[in-house]
C-alpha cells in the first residue's frame, strides 16, 4: 500500500508538471513569436523610405503604395542585427538578397533558398520557413500592385528556439528533481503515517500463533496506545482491534472456567462411581457363585456383570483423562519401544485371533523417553481400535522406524476405512464413527479410546495423525528418541 500511495502521488505530480511545462512552453512560444513578428513589421516598415511605414488594414495586411529600391536601399545592412534576411524580387530583373553576418557583412542567399523565399505569399502575415542556414520567420510585403516589386524580410528563430529549449530543459530538470525529492520525502511520510499498521499486523500475527484451541491461552498482546488513538482511521481500527481482543479474552476465560467445572465434575463423578460399581460387580459375582438361579436369572446377572465392567472401564478412562488434564503423570524414563511393541502386538493377536497381524521392526532397539505405562496404553488402544472396528480377516500391519531423532510407529489396516467427514473429529472425546467401520457386532466403545491416545501422545511430546481411504487406514505416531547423556 505504501508503494501504491507513493506511486499514485508521483504520477499525479508528474501529470501536473507535464501540464505546467506544456502550457509554459506554448505561452512562451506564442510570446516570443509575437515579439518576433512585431520586430519584423517594424523592420519592414522602415525599408519604405521617408514616407514611413505603410498603413495596416484591420486584417493586418500592409498596403505599400510605393517602394524606392535605391533611396533608401532595402538591402543596406547597416544598423541591422546579425541574422536579418532581406530579399527583393523585381519582375524582369535578377533577385537580390542579403543575410547579415555577425561581423556586419552580408552574404546572398543560395538559389534554392531564394526560390523558397519567393514562395512566401505577400499577404502581410508572417510565415516560418526552413532554409539552408536555419529556420526563419519571414514577412513578404509588396511595393505596389502595378510594378510587382516584392520585399521579403526575415529574422532567424534560433534565439526563440534556444529560449524554448532552455525552458524545456529547465522545466524537465526541475520537475525530475522535484519528483525525486517528493518521492523520497513522501516515502518517509507515508511510512511514518502507516507505521501503526505494522504494529497492528505484528499483533495480529502474534495472536494467530497463540494456542487458542487449548482454552487456557490468555491474549495479553494489545495494539500500542500510539497506534490505537481514536480520531484517525488507523487509530479507530486499533481501538476496534483491542476491543475485539478484550472480548475474546473474556470469552476464552469464561469457556475455560466452564471446561474446568465440567472436568472437575467428571472427575468427581468418576471417583464417586468407582465404589458403587465395584460393589455391583462384587455382589454380582457372589450371587453367581453362591446361589442357584434359573437360566434366565443367570443370564441377567451375567449381563449386569458385563455392563458394570464396561462402566468401570469407562470410569477409569474418564479418571485417566482427568489426571492428564490436571498434569498428574508418572515420571518419564528410557523405554524400549521395540520390546513394548512386540508385547502389545502379541497380546492383540490373542485378543483378535480372526485378524492377521504383521510386525516390522528395525534391527537395533529404538529407545524413547516417555512414561512406559502411557506408551503401552497408546499401543493397546490403537491396536484394539484397528481390530474392533474392522471385519474378521482384516490384515493389520505394524511397523517401526527411526530417523531424524524421532521414532515413527505406523499401524495400518485394509478395513472399510473411516468416513472423511469423521476424520476431523476422530480424536474428540465421545466421538464415534458410523457403523461403516465396525466389526459387524455393534460398536460398544465409549468414544474415549483415541482421545486418550492423543492426550497421552501429546503428554509424551509426540504426535499422532490418521489417514484413511476406502480399504486403507493408517495411524502414525511419532515419539522423540531418547539420547543418553554422559
Amino acid at each position: 500500500m505504501r508503494t501504491k500511495l507513493v506511486v499514485a502521488v508521483l504520477v499525479l505530480l508528474a501529470a501536473i508538471c507535464a501540464t505546467v511545462g506544456i502550457v509554459s512552453h506554448l505561452a512562451m512560444n506564442n510570446y516570443l513569436t509575437a515579439q518576433l513578428d512585431r520586430n519584423l513589421h517594424e523592420v519592414a516598415s522602415r525599408a519604405f523610405g521617408p514616407n514611413g511605414p505603410p498603413p495596416k488594414l484591420s486584417t493586418g495586411t500592409i498596403v505599400v503604395p510605393r517602394l524606392s529600391i535605391t533611396e533608401p536601399n532595402p538591402l543596406d545592412t547597416r544598423g541591422q542585427r546579425p541574422g536579418t534576411l532581406r530579399a527583393v524580387f523585381i519582375p524582369g530583373s535578377p533577385s537580390s538578397s542579403s543575410v547579415v553576418q555577425d561581423d556586419g557583412s552580408a552574404v546572398a542567399l543560395t538559389a534554392s533558398d531564394l526560390q523558397k523565399v519567393h514562395g512566401v505569399v505577400p499577404s502581410g502575415q508572417t510565415a516560418e520557413l526552413t532554409l539552408s542556414t536555419g529556420t526563419y520567420r519571414l514577412l513578404s510585403t509588396p511595393a505596389s500592385s502595378s510594378t510587382g516589386v516584392e520585399l521579403v524580410t526575415g529574422f532567424p528563430t534560433s534565439e526563440r528556439d534556444s529560449i524554448l529549449n532552455s525552458l524545456a530543459w529547465t522545466t524537465a530538470s526541475v520537475s525530475l528533481a522535484g519528483l525525486a525529492l517528493i518521492g523520497l520525502v513522501g516515502t518517509i511520510i507515508v511510512r511514518r503515517s502507516l507505521r501503526p499498521l505494522d504494529e497492528l499486523s505484528a499483533v495480529a500475527t502474534t495472536v494467530a500463533t497463540l494456542p487458542l484451541d487449548s482454552g487456557e491461552a490468555a491474549i495479553k498482546v494489545r495494539i500500542p496506545p500510539m497506534a490505537s488513538a481514536p480520531g484517525t482511521e488507523i487509530g479507530d481500527v486499533g481501538v476496534a482491534f483491542n476491543n475485539m481482543l478484550d472480548h475474546l479474552t473474556r470469552s476464552f476465560a469464561a469457556r475455560h472456567a466452564s471446561e474446568i467445572k465440567v472436568r472437575q465434575f467428571v472427575a468427581d463423578a468418576s471417583h464417586e462411581l468407582r465404589t458403587p460399581l465395584t460393589s455391583i460387580r462384587g455382589y454380582t459375582e457372589l450371587v453367581l457363585l453362591s446361589e442357584k438361579l434359573t437360566p434366565s436369572g443367570t443370564s441377567a446377572l451375567r449381563r449386569v456383570d458385563s455392563e458394570s465392567r464396561r462402566m468401570s472401564a469407562l470410569v477409569e478412562d474418564l479418571l485417566l483423562l482427568a489426571r492428564l488434564d490436571e498434569g498428574q503423570r508418572g515420571d518419564p524414563d528410557s523405554v524400549d519401544l521395540t520390546d513394548l511393541l512386540m508385547e502389545t502386538t502379541q497380546d492383540s493377536k490373542v485378543a483378535a485371533p480372526d485378524h492377521s497381524f504383521s510386525l516390522q521392526l528395525p534391527v537395533e532397539p529404538v529407545m524413547v523417553f516417555a512414561v512406559e505405562s502411557e506408551v503401552r496404553q497408546i499401543l493397546i488402544n490403537v491396536l484394539s481400535n484397528a481390530s474392533k472396528h474392522t471385519a474378521a480377516g482384516t490384515r493389520i500391519n505394524v511397523s517401526l522406524t527411526a530417523h531424524e531423532g524421532l521414532a515413527e510407529l505406523a499401524i495400518e489396516d485394509n478395513g472399510q476405512g473411516i468416513p472423511q467427514e469423521f476424520l476431523e473429529n476422530l480424536f474428540t472425546r465421545f466421538s464415534r464413527a458410523d457403523p461403516a467401520r465396525t466389526s459387524g457386532n455393534g460398536d460398544n466403545s465409549s468414544g474415549l479410546g483415541l482421545a486418550i491416545v492423543e492426550a497421552l501422545t501429546h503428554a509424551n511430546q509426540g504426535t499422532i495423525t490418521a489417514e484413511s481411504t476406502a480399504g486403507a487406514t493408517r495411524f502414525t505416531i511419532t515419539l522423540p528418541i531418547h539420547v543418553p547423556t554422559h
